[in-house]
């Protein structure tokens, strides 16, 4: 009889100076069942994931696929034994059409000299086909969406016949329409026999879509359950170690009635007429769809981008930020929504990140005084409680919720007194999102006040003292916390240019 389980990991260990990623973890994956990956940032999912695609060497322990076994894999001997990878940074080239990505390294030839791009496209047609996708082959894929970019990910792996294939954080960056067809993916290739590993920090995805759920903590496998036989509740406390009480930790803080930054008829980088005021000590919740203007907003407010008209007025003085420094000057700070192409360098130490908007604060003669940085980054790592080693940490090395932590004491190091959080839990698990919005409490009972941007309904509700709403560059609602609810927010939300001007 087959063996049931088309890959096996075996006592898998890998360490770092300082870290242990994985420890002794051992897991059986079923033939032809979507198994999900839980866990913490810098649970170690990323890193067994990788041990089994030949992208990390495990210091010790046996990968089994289809009954070999191997001590360690290349990205080639993996590919060739069936496993295929969807990281979150997809790994297609904008500069050729979406047949070519898909056979990208493997194209289909007429001679040893000659590419047939004709070939190549007829086969992604028939994959797409097979797939019930709507993409022509010939597109460029930098003029796809991301939810499409996503698709043509899967087409790839589909292309090389893959018996596993596993899917990190897929939907991250994905809308819910985008959302729902990826689903629709996923379904249709476990129909037709391929093993799916999903990771996903969105716990009702992975109820969704699984057939059994492992639980990984400080890389450690914690177990395996049937998803059926198990609930959001256990899976949280097992994930993290502890029961969170409560999913958004309560704030008894007053607002005060002094008015921080008021927006008169802002009008610049796709916004028109933008009117609202935040008082001090408050958190202000913008909602919208993808493209609503929420981001847009933010960088008028930071000086990130050209205001055409309108006023902005802050401790009741106008300001007119031209640039992001002259923003933190004035006591604005703004924690962007991509923290790892806008928010961090990647490959700096902890210590310089939180230091960057500061330097000409704690330089002399552009000497910067190393031991006031060590003092500050020392500081808020304390304060923050940003789990690492050490400061001389790269960025890169910690997990989401980690980094996010750094990028916010950088900002907090400018000493602000608005602070605008665009996605701040963005891609971050749950342990990790309950201390960003305990750290969110603190900032508020310390004086400072929020504007905080989320495309999670309940984030917002659960966080936010009022909630504005955008729909294609205009205000059309702002809800007290007394009316909150999901139809609410979603029916100004969704509201036409005719229906905001009736």
């Amino acid at each position: 009889m087959q063996d049931q389980y088309i890959l096996k990991l075996e006592n898998i260990t890998k360490t770092y100076p300082g870290v242990v990623a994985l420890n002794d973890v051992s897991l059986d994956i079923k033939r032809g069942e979507v198994h999900a990956l839980v866990g913490e940032n810098g649970a170690g999912k990323s890193t067994l994931i990788k041990t089994c695609s030949g992208a990390i060497e495990p210091d010790s322990g046996n990968i089994i696929i289809n009954g070999k076994s191997f001590k360690k894999m290349t990205p080639k001997l993996s590919e060739s034994n069936g496993i295929a990878v969807i990281y979150q940074e997809f790994n297609l080239v904008d500069g050729l059409s979406v047949a070519e990505n898909i056979f990208l390294g493997k194209a289909l030839r007429r001679n040893a000299i000659c590419i047939d791009r004709k070939s190549m496209e007829e086969k992604a047609a028939e994959i797409f086909k097979s797939l019930d996708i709507k993409i022509n082959p010939r597109t460029n894929v930098r003029n796809l969406t991301v939810g499409y970019q996503q698709l043509v990910e899967i087409a790839k792996a589909v292309s090389e016949n893959a018996q596993i294939l596993i899917m990190d954080e897929p939907s991250a960056p994905l809308t819910n329409a985008e959302t729902g067809k990826l689903f629709e993916m996923v379904d249709k290739l476990k129909a037709s026999g391929v093993t799916i590993i999903y990771i996903s920090h969105r716990l009702d995805e992975i109820f969704r879509l699984s057939d059994r759920i492992t639980i990984m903590r400080d890389g450690n496998k914690i177990e395996t359950v049937e998803t059926k036989k198990t609930d959001v509740e256990y899976l949280v406390t097992s994930m993290v170690g502890r029961k969170l009480t409560e999913t958004y930790p309560h704030r008894d803080t007053p607002v005060k009635d002094e008015v921080l930054l008021e927006a008169k008829g802002l009008c610049g980088n796709g916004l028109r007429n933008i009117s609202f005021k935040v008082r001090r000590g408050e958190v202000l919740g913008f909602a919208g769809l993808i493209g609503a203007g929420r981001t847009e907003l933010a960088e008028l407010i930071f000086g990130a981008a050209t205001r055409e008209k309108g006023e902005i007025f802050f401790k009741g003085k106008p300001v007119a930020p031209r640039t992001p420094q002259q923003a933190i000057d004035a006591g604005i700070a703004l924690v962007p929504e991509d923290r790892k192409r806008q928010g961090a360098l990647l490959d700096i130490d902890i210590k310089g990140n939180i230091s960057m908007a500061i330097l000409r604060r704690i330089s002399h003669f552009f000497v910067v005084n190393k031991q006031r940085e060590n003092r500050i980054a020392e500081d808020y790592k304390n304060s923050i409680k940003i789990k690492t080693p050490n400061l001389l940490q790269k960025i890169k090395n910690l997990s989401g919720g980690n980094q996010q932590k750094v990028i916010i004491a950088k900002w907090l190091a400018t000493e602000p007194e608005l602070i605008i959080l665009d996605e701040p839990t963005r891609g971050i698990d749950v342990g990790a999102k309950h201390e960003i919005y305990k750290l969110i409490n603190e900032l508020v009972e310390s004086g400072k006040t929020i504007l905080m941007i989320s495309s999670e309904m309940e984030e917002l509700m659960g966080m936010s003292d009022r909630i504005i709403v955008l729909a294609e560059g205009s205000i059309t609602g702002e809800i007290a916390r007394s009316d909150f609810n999901q139809e609410l927010i979603m029916s100004y939300a969704s509201k036409t240019e005719k229906e905001k001007a009736a």
